[in-house]
């Protein structure tokens, strides 16, 4: 049996994010990370090349393609072993994955202010767990996030919600494997088998992200 420690909620450069997806591969290896997924907004483009790169390099890594929809209620996390079609309609987005074999996932659900779903995850099936902490959401919507998901019976997740290399794995999930798949990964979840670490950045560290991001955006919108 493994317990291997997931952080399932990063941004890339294919986003808001301030690192590639290498640097973020190499980070999450650094602070021995297992398993990742890159899960940039409205693309699966980030997670692929961050998958390609560590199956073409032969890393200790599992890379998982992910993608951080932003639906017409609320940011969903969706999981899939291949490249899909991600519709920005939520009931969509379910169908979708229910029919590709997905995990789909309320992304810090009761963090208004970062557009969560709020109590709509009440209102729809099909969930696969709920990202019940979030390093960047506040410490309310994580607790209430909690609550939902002993509310709903299902499985909780915890992500860094990273857009700088020194977020990654702050808040992490353990994920029991009987071997590191992706497929086994995804099994595991669905059936309960994580434990969420509750960890949270330092003052310091958020606000070098703060900084960061603002001189990452500034630069972007420069090179428009």
């Amino acid at each position: 049996m493994l317990y291997v420690k997931a952080d399932l909620h990063i941004h890339t450069t294919y986003s808001d994010g301030v690192c590639s997806p290498l640097e973020v591969v190499h980070a999450a290896i650094d602070r021995g990370l297992s398993v990742i997924a890159v899960t940039d907004h409205d693309t699966f483009m980030g997670a692929l090349r961050a998958r390609d790169y560590v199956k073409r390099s032969r890393l200790e890594l599992l890379a998982l393609l992910g993608n951080e929809v932003r639906t017409e209620l609320g940011d969903v996390l969706i999981y899939c072993l291949e490249e899909v079609n991600a519709s920005k309609n939520l009931l969509k987005l379910i169908e979708v994955s229910q029919d590709n074999g997905c995990l789909i996932v309320p992304a810090h659900p009761f963090d208004i202010l970062r557009l969560g779903l709020g109590n709509a995850i009440f209102e729809y099936r099909g969930w696969s767990a709920i990202e019940v902490w979030n390093a960047s959401a506040n410490k309310r919507a994580n607790k209430r996030a909690i609550e939902a998901s002993r509310e709903l019976n299902l499985p909780g997740i915890a992500s860094s919600d990273a857009h700088i290399a020194e977020y990654i794995g702050i808040a992490h999930t353990i994920i029991e494997l009987n071997e590191l798949s992706e497929e086994e990964v995804f099994e595991s979840i669905r059936k309960g088998r994580v434990r969420p670490y509750f960890g949270y950045p330092s003052f310091n560290l958020t606000l070098k992200r703060i900084v960061k991001s603002v001189k990452h955006m500034a630069w972007r919108t420069l090179s428009a």
